[in-house]
């Protein structure tokens, strides 16, 4: 029998959410959180500073009541610090941004037990179901021996560049998936 969830959530990122993406993240990354960068209370200050930002959103899969999936991102402003550290320099026709052209996805995990079921595609589909924009984020090119990066190039992300977006941070593959007309 396939494990799927029972229903999905699309909210801003309330105290309530963030709880919700720490059960997921705690058991979803437990394999890294001896290093800085993956401990939880670092990824619950990261999550408080970006429920500040304007349009911030998450998705949420859930099963049983249980938090079983989350993506969470924000559309991308005239000012936004996600261009200006890739590298190699993008052309500013890339880079231009109006808070409505790009949506960045910060992150997507799914709880141990719930990899290979098509809940991270499902999740990421739910938080962008209504963006007709193009959407980004960046992926550790040697997550799952770069099994994730592949993923993501199937759901038909292109990779742009690179970028270090914290020193305790790997450095990352930027990716870019072409606008999309909204799903129903």
């Amino acid at each position: 029998m396939t494990k799927t969830p029972d229903h999905f959530t699309r909210t801003p990122l309330t105290a309530e959410t963030i709880d919700a993406i720490l059960a997921v993240y705690v058991d979803a990354r437990a394999e890294l959180q001896h290093l800085e960068h993956y401990q939880p209370p670092r990824m619950r200050k990261q999550l408080e500073r970006h429920a500040m930002r304007p349009g911030c959103l998450a998705a949420l899969a859930w099963c049983e009541n249980e938090p079983v999936g989350y993506a969470y991102g924000c559309p991308l402003g005239e000012a936004d610090s996600w261009w200006p550290r890739v590298y190699p320099p993008l052309s500013a026709d890339l880079t231009r941004e109006d808070g409505k052209r790009t949506f960045r996805l910060d992150e997507i995990a799914v709880r141990t037990a719930w990899r290979g079921t098509g809940t991270a595609r499902k999740v990421h589909d739910h938080l962008l179901a209504n963006w007709t924009g193009r959407a980004t984020l960046m992926v550790n090119p040697l997550a799952g021996g770069g099994k994730v990066q592949a993923v993501y190039e199937r759901w038909g992300y292109v990779p742009v560049g690179h970028a270090q977006p914290q020193d305790t941070a790997p450095v990352l593959t930027v990716m870019i998936r072409p606008s999309h007309p909204a799903s129903t």
